[in-house]
């Protein structure tokens, strides 16, 4: 089925559309949800930076781990099975971080959610292969709007829950959405039998070998970790920067993050269309790079003036993030290439990214204050600059040569 004989959004569908969009508003809601109330979470469980770190990196290391073996549960139970155990471990988790009553208890709590959200960040793509093959293009622009609301919408109301109620349901209350979200996967999973063509592909051994021998694969790698670095570092950690320089209440910090992700909605709009156009994709980049620094250096030099522009800059700079996944395809000839590149670059790029959050808090507690890190976090962009002059090169991933540009 092609977009020219596409049928009505609804038509017989109408439970997969609604259990796509519902996963995608679960989708980030843990990430965003812990940094904005840490000092409600410390009046009752001693929040060292270090762990605060921890904390931060688990998102991008449970992204990662499970994003290598998605593709292995589904061939053996299907798709909607393994996204209906995604879920429950989601529920599971958001339970026990909001039951916490000890710093072990809140990291299994979290490793829990984030090994589901890991899961379903590889199953929205061939779910909407599988239900709406003639509506991929707007199914995809459909769930990317949704998960950026789950990202932004829970730092703005993580406080004012925090307060009214405790952080326990502050954390917890999010266990209600993901039961939501289970049951039109339950009542579709009774009637649909597997569909092999839908599931996720793993990448071929050869062209994973490719990828680590070429150019554009590190360098999209690099990209991509910068990406992730910096946002799990700033999802970490923004809050308490900006309480500490800016003076700002938790609630004022906690809408500052939550702008910091809203910036996401409209590069995850813009940004793959831009990369299909433009002939020399490295401007994307640069750009990327040049709100990174600007951003930080607002938040290093006037942190207490004009915050949210600071803010909003600094949340532009991962515009990179859906760059390096439209370049995934652009920069490679056949699908098994672009399942390979994927596979190397979301698996390389999130494992580095994990260690940004530690790395903050770390450098933050050695040095007491947080101009050594918003120093490291710009040399990241720098470095993020140089790679992204490789990646500008007419280079395919199957060519294995890049050329000069």
């Amino acid at each position: 089925m092609t977009e020219q004989t596409a049928r009505p959004l609804w038509a017989g569908r109408t439970l997969a559309l609604l259990g796509i969009l519902i996963v995608a508003l679960n989708l980030r809601t843990a990430v965003a949800a812990l940094s904005p109330i840490a000092d409600h979470i410390a009046a009752d469980i001693p929040l060292s930076p270090t762990a605060l770190g921890v904390l931060g990196m688990l998102p991008p290391v449970c992204f990662a781990l499970f994003g290598i073996f998605t593709p292995v549960f589904t061939r053996r139970i299907g798709l909607e099975p393994t996204l209906i155990i995604a879920l429950v471990a989601i529920v599971l988790g958001h339970s026990v971080r909001g039951l916490s009553v000890s710093l072990p208890m809140l990291l299994l709590g979290s490793a829990i959610t984030f090994a589901g959200l890991g899961v379903g960040n590889v199953l929205l793509p061939p779910l909407v292969k599988k239900y709406f093959p003639d509506r991929i293009g707007l199914m995809t622009t459909l769930y990317a709007t949704a998960l950026s609301v789950s990202t932004f919408l829970p730092p703005l109301l993580a406080v004012p829950v925090a307060d009214a109620d405790g952080w326990q349901f502050s954390l917890g209350m999010w266990a209600v959405f993901a039961t939501i979200a289970l049951v039109p996967w339950l009542i579709l999973a009774i009637g649909h039998r597997p569909d092999k063509s839908a599931l996720p592909e793993e990448a071929k051994p050869q062209l994973l070998v490719k990828a680590w021998r070429s150019s554009v694969g590190w360098s999209l790698m690099v990209v991509f970790a910068v990406s992730s670095l910096n946002a799990y570092a700033m999802f970490a950690w923004l809050p308490g920067l900006l309480i500490d320089s800016a003076g700002l209440t938790p609630g004022e910090a906690g809408a500052m993050l939550s702008l910091y992700a809203a910036m996401g909605l409209p590069a995850s709009l813009v940004i793959p269309l831009l990369a299909a156009r433009l002939r020399h994709v490295g401007i994307l980049v640069y750009v990327g790079v040049a709100f990174f620094l600007v951003g930080y250096l607002g938040l290093l030099l006037v942190p207490a003036q004009l915050t949210w522009l600071w803010v909003g800059l600094a949340g532009c700079g991962p515009l990179i993030f859906p760059l390096s996944l439209a370049l995934i395809n652009l920069r490679t000839r056949t699908h098994e290439g672009a399942v390979a590149l994927s596979g190397f670059v979301q698996g390389g790029g999130y494992t580095i990214g994990a260690f940004g959050p530690l790395l903050v808090g770390l450098l933050h507690e050695v040095t007491g204050g947080w101009t050594v890190p918003l120093l490291v976090l710009m040399g990241s962009a720098v470095v993020c600059a140089l790679a992204g002059s490789i990646v500008a090169r007419p280079h395919m991933l199957e060519d294995g040569h890049a050329q000069r540009g």
